[in-house]
């Protein structure tokens, strides 16, 4: 079972997560599409950063308002107004640079924790949840990732319509404020479903202390919709008064249905840290992501990876083969054309294509280019592979690679010829294929080879 472990020694929010989520290996560029696709005039960039002395990747979200050298230190964030007439800015300290993204119903500016000193204009215009939620129905996003991400905005709706006593369908969200937490919570969710963890564990979190102080007074820390999105979860505060979870952070925890424990016995295969906005003396202002594997599967490494798939019925079949060609040349892992029917009794081809996410926007553009498909899909999962690794054998007509797989605990799981080497002696001296891999085989157990591995064509 993979594992999904956050410290949040120094809180959490939107950006913080985000570029946890980088730092570990999800790709920038993926989710910068995704900002891109959702159509709200919101951009991605990345920069590396320390806090307390430690590297970590920030993330800001940029709308078209914004100045990019500028967004870390001066950005007024308005927050979620509440049905049109709450309007309040309060100030957070979250080293990010947009938590106030979070649904604050109230105009909250906030400049907490996460460091947020933003003074920003913006107009008066206000999203409804409904227009969020469509906004993200649109998308070109996964169900599982348009299933988190409305998710975490209802919890945030709720959250914010039962602080003020209203109903859910009234709650509006700031224009400014909404972009940057639509796109904190859909790329987020993206980049959940990219590292496939299977659950999601969470230290204790500081939330800070001190308050806020907004439009309509002074409130405590956290702040009440904050509160409201945490229930149960076990809270502590330690550093210097400020904001540490805000609502968008807190509102992801419930996205991701985290249990809150202790960092349990796993190997770590990938670890990141994620930027708040202000280096704060005395308690490094980051989140830290941790991914691990618990032994499932005898110990073979999980890596992300992405399915494309187009159904194509008007091309040439050689017109193809040249596409699955420059698809492996351009880094897809595997490519392979399925013959099905289609409507209308129609035939047609499913061209599949396997890459790790970082190749997918180059491989879609291919086959957009080079095919007549006028659409595609494609999905995040999986692949579990054991640690392999290459002997040569000497055989009559030359050396030959065994490609070997062994299982976390050293034993053979699987020992073949490379169909390359043997390809190239059987055609060099016009002898059966067959023969050259069998012998090759024979020479490896020769020398010791587990003479149980399975004997099939690699």
């Amino acid at each position: 079972m993979r594992t999904g472990y956050l410290e949040c020694f120094s809180g959490i929010s939107g950006d913080m997560l985000l570029g946890a989520l980088v730092d570990a290996g999800v790709s920038f560029d993926l989710l910068a599409e995704t900002a891109a696709a959702l159509h709200v005039g919101a951009r991605l960039e990345q920069r590396r950063v320390s806090r307390g002395g430690i590297a970590g990747t920030k993330i800001d979200v940029l709308t078209s308002v914004e100045d990019s050298t500028e967004h870390s230190h001066q950005h007024q964030h308005a927050e979620h107004s509440l049905g049109g007439d709450a309007h309040h800015a309060h100030a957070h300290s979250h080293p990010h640079r947009h938590e106030h993204d979070q649904p604050q119903l109230d105009h909250h500016e906030h400049q907490g924790g996460h460091g947020h000193n933003h003074t920003h204009e913006h107009s008066h215009e206000h999203r409804s949840l409904s227009a969020i939620l469509a906004i993200i129905r649109a998308a070109p996003l996964s169900e599982l990732v348009k299933q988190r991400s409305i998710q975490a905005f209802q919890a945030l709706g709720e959250a914010e319509a039962a602080i003020h006593q209203m109903p859910i369908e009234k709650v509006h969200f700031h224009e400014v404020g909404a972009v940057d937490t639509i796109v904190d919570i859909v790329c987020c969710a993206v980049g959940a479903e990219v590292l496939g963890v299977d659950r999601w564990l969470c230290s204790a979190l500081n939330v800070g202390s001190g308050t806020v102080k907004c439009a309509h007074g002074i409130l405590p820390v956290p702040a009440p919709a904050t509160l409201a999105l945490l229930g149960n979860a076990p809270v502590y505060a330690a550093g210097p008064e400020m904001e540490r979870v805000t609502p968008t952070g807190a509102s992801l925890l419930r996205m991701l249905e985290v249990q809150y424990q202790t960092l349990p016995a796993m190997c770590i295969v990938a670890s990141g840290y994620g930027a708040g906005s202000k280096d704060i003396p005395g308690l490094p202002n980051l989140v830290r992501l941790l991914v691990g594997e618990d032994g499932y599967g005898g110990g073979a490494a999980r890596e992300p990876l992405t399915v494309l798939e187009a159904v194509i019925d008007d091309s040439n079949p050689q017109l193809l083969a040249y596409v699955c060609d420059l698809l492996l040349d351009a880094g897809a892992s595997d490519v392979y054309r399925t013959a099905i029917q289609m409507k209308k009794g129609r035939y047609g081809v499913q061209l599949t294509v396997l890459c790790h996410p970082d190749r997918m926007p180059a491989l879609r553009e291919i086959i957009f280019r080079e095919t007549t498909t006028i659409g595609l899909h494609w999905r995040f999962d999986q692949k579990m592979a054991l640690a392999r690794e290459f002997m040569p054998v000497e055989t009559p007509w030359g050396p030959v690679n065994i490609k070997i797989a062994r299982w976390a605990s050293g034993e053979v799981a699987n020992a073949q010829p490379e169909y390359e080497d043997c390809r190239r002696i059987a055609e060099c001296h016009e002898l059966p294929l067959k023969q050259v891999m069998q012998q090759a085989l024979q020479a490896y157990f020769g020398l010791g080879g587990n003479p149980a591995v399975n004997s099939r064509e690699s």
